[in-house]
């Protein structure tokens, strides 16, 4: 089997300078923030994302991207300090990761809005963007099945309900899996698979649609 490209354009070592400062921007733009009703680090989550798209073969750009896809919408970062960093192409895909979650006015966007509006741009995406945002569904998905195997609350941290979280997950994973990269697909089936745990599993809390902990949460 050929060695993931992110190697390859890391001039063959083990980990470039280049994504090891994409590992060290990652876990100070989002210091202090923790998984929504977890003790867990956020960065633990960008960081799986990563991993994920590396062991399936993507190359150091669309890895870089996905340690960063969350720091433009959840952290103070900009577009233009990941552009700087990390070049044109990583800063297009974080871009393209990102929801716009307030209107111009500054206020928040209605969830289901800023989810649907999110996935109309995605279509049009390059691959490697659908990708990030694929895994990004996947790992919070397995965070979810786990959370619900542990016997914790799990549906009140969301900013809507359990079957309104499912089907958004659902929609997603279907929006963005229409591609002919065995990638996308292994992506979508799986994202799929832990879906249909998730949906096995009894409700561990009432849908009350209000999150209780501070910082982002795995949103679908």
């Amino acid at each position: 089997m050929e060695r993931p490209s992110s190697q390859k354009q890391g001039g063959g070592e083990l980990l470039s300078p280049r994504l090891d400062l994409a590992l060290r921007s990652a876990a100070l733009w989002h210091d202090g923030q923790r998984r929504k009703a977890s003790p867990v680090p956020y960065v633990q989550h960008p960081m799986a994302v990563a991993l994920i798209l590396d062991r399936l073969g993507f190359d150091e750009d669309v890895v870089i991207a996905a340690l960063l896809h969350d720091a433009v919408e959840d952290t103070d970062a900009s577009l233009d300090q990941v552009r700087e960093r990390f070049g044109d192409r990583v800063a297009e895909l974080v871009g393209h990761c990102s929801e716009q979650k307030r209107d111009p006015q500054g206020n928040p966007r209605p969830w289901a809005d800023r989810k649907r509006d999110h996935l109309e741009a995605l279509r049009s995406a390059p691959m490697e963007a659908r990708a990030i945002v694929l895994a990004d569904k996947l790992h919070n998905l397995q965070s979810i099945a786990a959370d619900l195997a542990a016997g914790g609350p799990v549906w009140d941290r969301f900013n809507a309900g359990r079957d309104q979280v499912i089907a958004g997950y659902r929609a997603a994973i279907d929006g963005l899996s229409a591609d002919p990269d065995p990638r996308i697909e292994a992506l979508a089936r799986r994202g799929r698979a832990v879906l249909s745990e998730i949906e096995g599993e009894p409700s561990r809390a009432l849908p009350t649609g209000e999150g209780r902990a501070e910082g982002p949460s795995p949103s679908p």
